[in-house]
């Protein structure tokens, strides 16, 4: 488990949205002209890049109906143009009209290691509203070491399953040391398999890509909707390109200033809130599987539900048996979105009765396991790019076993489990390249930064630092539960960013949705 890995993983059916306002409170106006107003000057093709951004798109069926394919290719390093390539994976599906076509829409789902392509072609350009995609061609790019784009790989199947059961809240000297393993046998695997590409898969060079596919497509400007870590990846777009910036849409926003630790600690905080909301929910339920009581005695009986499976996994009708760790991953999956929380009651239910399977289901999700025993490269991309971006969280168990006493602080329920968690990077095989900073992107056009106020990956006051921090960030705000907002239900949330998307006009300052 990477608490540091913010990912729509539940929450991915996008419900088509009208231009209706419901549910809204607005607030003073900032930004609110178009985004073709942007004044500041359009930065030149980068020194010694002129034959990429020269370079023709071959499009081609994907195979999936409606789609084109393509490759493209990127220096390995920037630094270092011609002296190595990285062929880079995009899919799109034309603007189906009528109207005026605006551009690219450029989408990704987060992570890092997200597939930008799968989240297009399984529902961004079927879900997202009709208004949107008659307007735009929608479009994606596999991030570098990310599935399709020659991605990092460190496990086998098994493996990686070895990995995901090992106990990550350590009771002694020996389950520290083999916690501290696994950490580095992680990392080695990365390095013996993907040891050329791992020192080049920063945020900072798939924005680089971003631009690059951007002047490909033919658009003076870049739009974009990028959710969770899509919305550092966006931002840092805006930092190194603020006048190529278009409608940019950052939603479930992380924010750039705090340091890895920092990011640990607030997230762990994120998940604690969104818990105490589901058990909140829960214990109103005369099925409850954590008591009808209240909300304390809830977080007492996770706990205790954590601390016995640790004593004695439970089965799952597989080989696998629920550990504590795959069972606090399953629980953690769920929230990220409210409409997981029934399944997770009846997963908690089950495994109170002896059968572990619907938590081990859930954990699946969130690694990308495949029902052949396989994963997707999402764990194996999302470890490189946060270990590349920023200096570890902790340099060792020694700084774990410190900062414990305050993750539980944090969290009663999730604490420990996270802070053991951020011990991943410490024996990273490539030092960081990143380092904690602010972005302003002075001269962009207007920004949207959008933060649910219960959210647990991407806390809101993330929302609030980022739209504080960008020149022309807007902040739009949705109060309630789950993972981002674009596209889950509020009519008010999809209506101001619809409108924004299709017309370059953001919300007002400080505008609230329900």
């Amino acid at each position: 488990m990477d608490t540091r890995r913010p990912l729509r993983i539940l929450a991915t059916v996008l419900g088509t949205a009208g231009l209706l306002i419901s549910g809204c409170s607005g607030g003073s106006s900032k930004g609110t002209s178009p985004s073709e107003s942007a004044t500041a000057p359009a930065p030149p093709v980068p020194a010694g890049l002129t034959s990429y951004y020269a370079q023709h798109l071959e499009w081609r069926d994907c195979g999936v109906e409606g789609f084109q394919c393509t490759t493209m290719i990127a220096p390995l390093d920037y630094e270092k143009p011609g002296s190595g390539d990285i062929e880079l994976a995009v899919s799109r599906k034309e603007a189906t009209g009528p109207g005026r076509r605006v551009g690219s829409l450029l989408v990704n789902p987060g992570g890092p290691g997200g597939s930008a392509i799968e989240y297009l072609q399984s529902y961004a350009a079927v879900g997202y509203p009709a208004q949107v995609r008659a307007r735009y061609d929608m479009v994606a790019i596999d991030p570098r070491g990310v599935a399709r784009s020659e991605p990092v790989v460190c496990l086998s199947g098994p493996q990686m399953d070895t990995y995901t059961q090992v106990d990550q809240t350590p009771d002694d000297a020996r389950e520290v040391t083999t916690l501290n393993n696994s950490f580095n046998e992680f990392a080695d695997g990365c390095e013996r398999h993907s040891g050329e590409i791992l020192p080049h898969v920063s945020t900072v060079e798939t924005a680089r890509d971003m631009d690059m596919l951007r002047a490909l497509l033919g658009d003076e400007k870049l739009h974009y909707v990028g959710a969770s870590y899509g919305t550092f990846l966006g931002a840092t777009y805006a930092g190194l390109f603020p006048g190529r910036v278009g409608r940019l849409v950052l939603d479930g926003a992380m924010d750039p200033s705090l340091d890895a630790a920092q990011l640990n600690r607030e997230q762990t905080a994120g998940f604690e809130i969104a818990f105490q909301a589901f058990a909140a929910d829960c214990v109103k339920k005369k099925d409850c599987p954590l008591g009808t009581t209240s909300t304390a005695d809830a977080a007492q009986r996770m706990k205790r539900f954590f601390t016995d499976l640790d004593a004695r996994p439970i089965a799952t009708g597989e080989a696998r048996r629920l550990t504590e760790s795959l069972g606090t991953t399953g629980v953690i999956a769920a929230m990220y979105d409210e409409s997981a929380w029934p399944q997770l009651r009846e997963a908690l239910s089950a495994a109170q009765n002896g059968d572990g399977s619907g938590l081990l289901s859930l954990s699946d999700s969130y690694y990308e396991r495949r029902p052949n025993g396989t994963y997707a490269n999402l764990m194996f991309a999302n470890a490189a790019v946060n270990c590349l971006d920023l200096p570890p969280a902790f340099t060792g168990p020694e700084a774990v076993i410190r900062a414990v006493p305050d993750f539980e602080k944090t969290s009663p329920v999730f604490g420990r489990a996270f802070a053991w968690a951020a011990l991943n990077c410490a024996d990273w095989p490539v030092p960081p390249t990143g380092a904690p900073h602010r972005i302003e992107a002075k001269g962009a056009a207007p920004i949207v930064v959008v933060g649910t106020t219960r959210d647990p990956a991407t806390p809101y006051k993330w929302a609030q630092s980022l739209a504080g921090q960008l020149d022309s960030g807007t902040l739009l705000t949705y109060r309630g539960d789950g993972h981002t907002a674009y596209g889950r239900g509020s009519d008010c949330i999809d209506t101001a960013i619809n409108t924004y998307l299709l017309e370059g006009t953001p919300p007002t300052e400080g505008k609230k949705c329900s």
